[in-house]
Order: C-alpha cells, then structure tokens, then sequence
C-alpha cells in the first residue's frame, strides 16, 4: 500500500453505522500514511449498492480491502458478508470484521465466509495500524497484481 502499482491509492470502503468509529478508522488510516480513498456506507443496503456499482454509486471503485461492521441497520453485516461471498465479482474482496461481536457463532460464520481477518471493538488503533501495514507488506511485497485485477 506504500507505493501502489501506477502510484494510485488503496481504495477502502468502511461499512459503519457508528461517527464515532468512521473517525477512528479515518485518523487511523491517516496516522498509518497510507495514500488512500476511504468510502463509508452507513447501512447494509447503501455497502451493497457501493459493491454492485448501482444507482448513485455507478461510478464507484472497486474496494481494495473491505472493513464491514456486523452490527448494521437494513442490512445485516452477516448478510451482507454472505451476499459479497456469493457473488463471484465481489468475492475476491478482502474483507475486514470489524465489530463489538465476540459471539463465537459470528467468528464461525465470518470464517465459513472467507472474511480475511475478524477484529473484536474497542480496537486499539496500533493493531489497526499494525492490520494495515501486514496487508501493505503482503500485497506490495508478495502478491502482483494481474492487469485489470481492479476493473471488475
């Protein structure tokens, strides 16, 4: 995420019905000094209408990393995770759990739904920090994006 392939930022979409905790997330990013776009979605419907690219967000960009609180208003984040998981474009999403949930039938179903990591609230923003750089080291150093990767 440091110097992204063509020198442009890493396109994250927050899933978050909280302020408080969209600002947390936002001065976490900035203190991390990722060159970044962070787009919010305040409830389940809006996150899938940013993820399908409909209505407003028809010019939407493809998310690099998706942070999804489970806890959302029309639209459950267990949901929403199972309907990104079930739709083949949206399925190669890196998707962040970031939630006051500690229940192990959650932690269960997000693992059964590929949700790449699972964060139990209050986050302290050094492991967010320290989230951000391991997924910074494991896409620039080990990982090459494929022409187009980020069209779909």
């Amino acid at each position: 995420m440091r110097d992204q392939p063509l020198g442009r930022p890493v396109e994250f979409l927050l899933i978050e019905d909280d302020p408080d905790d969209v600002w947390e997330t936002q001065q976490t990013l900035n203190e991390a000094k990722v060159t970044n776009n962070l787009h919010v979605a305040v409830d389940g419907e809006e996150a899938l209408a940013f993820l399908r690219r409909e209505g407003k967000y028809s010019e939407a960009p493809r998310p690099d990393l998706v942070f999804l609180d489970l806890n959302l208003p029309k639209r459950d984040g267990r949901e929403l995770l199972g309907d990104i998981q079930s739709d083949a474009s949206l399925a190669t999403i890196p998707v962040v759990v970031l939630t006051t949930s500690q229940a192990e039938e959650d932690i269960i179903r997000a693992r059964d739904l590929n949700c790449h990591s699972y964060i139990s609230k209050p986050v302290r923003i050094d492991h967010i920090l320290m989230l951000v750089r391991s997924l910074d080291d494991f896409w620039v150093t080990i990982t090459r994006p494929t022409a187009g990767a980020n069209d779909a």
